[in-house]
Parts: structure tokens; sequence; C-alpha cells
């Protein structure tokens, strides 16, 4: 057995040597948050709408995924100062996964927040005439927009408040890898707070889109990845190192409410898929009729 080098501290021997297979789940993982939110890209700019999605919806998104972002940074602090503490940058870099699927997916989600404002429909599209549903105004997008910011700011300026205020005993009473009762705290609060955010984010959009009766902008293929998805990344950040049952309850609750807005969707397209074929099947019936009618027939006649 060799000695570990005096610069690496007991409390980051953890991290050493990272299991191959845990390191390509994580791997795998953070990959599958990237592609996943290509196909909704993809749909707005190639739709040039982003009709059908609610901007309450992206807002609650955002917001949660800010709170998200925070928790699993602070939970994760005494994690990302080992790399600084001789671990080495392999190891560093696998101990980082789950700050980086975290903050991967906030940035994605706030890239449809951004193709939202500049997809977002100049024309008013009416809703069914049975619906009292109002589509949303450009105000409302802008307002959108503005609170996001707003909010980031806030946690922002309250988590450095929060290390400033009880900072972690400095070496060697204590090591400087830990994370502060007050921030844990925090943390916590945020993390509850995303899970408040994320069950209740899907709802507006679960209204939008049945008060429409169509998946608008939304991406089904998106939803298809992501939905089982979520489930897996919630073990995936249960079993790392450093975080708490507030880092991972999130992706279940979304992951339960993503699959009600999934079959929904699926639903509805179905449902779109079947009108417009009866709709083809009418034409081609007209146009076969009038092809086998007589030319002179009105004269005759």
């Amino acid at each position: 057995m060799f000695d570990l080098p005096l610069s690496i501290r007991p409390e980051c021997t953890s991290l050493l040597d990272p299991s191959s297979l845990n390191l390509f789940f994580s791997l795998f993982i953070l990959a599958g948050i990237l592609l996943s939110y290509l196909p909704q890209h993809y749909r707005i700019i190639s739709r040039g709408t982003s009709e059908g999605i609610s901007p309450v919806f992206l807002l609650l998104g955002v917001t949660s995924g800010t709170c998200a972002f925070a928790n699993i940074l602070i939970l994760s602090r005494g994690v990302l100062a080992c790399c600084g503490k001789g671990i080495g940058g392999f190891n560093c870099f696998a101990a980082s996964l789950g700050v980086a699927q975290v903050g991967a997916q906030w940035i994605c989600f706030g890239v449809i927040l951004l193709l939202f404002l500049i997809y977002f429909p100049r024309d008013v599209i009416a809703a069914p005439a049975t619906s009292r549903f109002s589509m949303p105004k450009t105000q409302s997008a802008l307002t959108t927009a503005v609170l996001c910011v707003v909010h980031l700011v806030v946690v922002a300026v309250l988590t450095f408040y929060f290390s400033l205020l009880s900072p972690p005993a400095s070496y060697p009473t204590r090591s400087d890898t830990s994370v502060s009762p007050q921030l844990t705290s925090w943390a916590n609060f945020l993390g509850i707070q995303s899970t408040v955010l994320a069950s209740l984010q899907y709802l507006p959009q679960l209204y939008t889109t049945w008060a429409l009766k169509h998946v608008g902008s939304l991406s089904i293929p998106m939803m298809c990845i992501q939905t089982p998805g979520s489930f897996v990344w919630a073990i995936s950040l249960a079993s790392r190192e450093g975080t708490k049952w507030s880092s991972w309850i999130t992706y279940v609750v979304t992951g339960v409410l993503q699959g009600v807005l999934l079959a929904m969707c699926i639903m509805w397209e179905l449902k779109d898929r079947k009108e417009r074929k009866g709709m083809d099947e009418s034409e081609n019936s007209a146009v076969v009729e009038s092809e086998r009618r007589p030319l002179l027939a009105n004269e005759v006649s």
C-alpha cells in the first residue's frame, strides 16, 4: 500500500480512483441532457414560433433550475475544493460531473426561454372557440425574462452573503473543504424551493396544451428522452459524494409530471394525425370522383 501524497487532505481520499462504471454512467447522463434539449431547440427554430409554450412554465422551470444549480454548487463545495488539494485533474473532473449535469440542464432550459422570446408569435393565434384560454402577450414574455434574471441575482447575492456570514473555520482546526451549517440550511431551502417550483412548473403547461388541443412547439422526442432520464439522473445524483435528498428529489417530481405532459401531447398528436389523414382521404375521394365524371356530362344533360 502506498501512502497518500502529503498534499491530499484525508477528507478528499474518497474522490480518488472513481469507479469506471460510475464515471461512464455520469458522462452518459451529461451527454443525454445536452442531446435531449436539441429537439426542442430545433422545433422552435424550424417552426419559427414558440406558440404553445407557456411563459409561466418557462418562468418556473428556469427559477427551479437556478435553485437546483445553486443547491448542488453549495453542497458540492467541499468536493470541488478537493480539486486544489492534489487529487489530480481526472479525479477532479469525475467529482465535478454532478455539478456539470445540473448546470447543463439549467443552461439548456435557459436557451428555451431565449428562443421563446426570439420566436414569440407577433400575430395573435386564436384558441379553439370552445376554450376560455387566451394567448400570452408580448408583455408577459418579457416579464418572464425579467423575473428570471431578478431571481438569479437574488439567489446569487444571498448565497454570497451566507458564505461570508459564517465561513468554514480555517485549517488546521477545521477543513476548508467542509460546508458551514448556514450554507447547508440555505442549500436545503434552495432544494425545497426547486422541488416546489418544479412541482408547479408543468401545471400551466398542462393547462396550455389542453386548452390549445394541440402540441404546438413542444417537442415530443425531447420528452421521450427526458421523462425516463429524470429518474436515472435522480439515482445518479443520489449516489454522488456530498449530495443530499434535496439535490435529487426535484428530478423525481419533474419526471412524473413530464410523463403526464408527454402522454397528453401524444394523445393530441395522434388525434391531429387522424384528422389530417381523414381530410386527405376526403380530398383524394373528391379528386377521384371528379376524374371519373364525364367531361361532357353537363352539356349532355
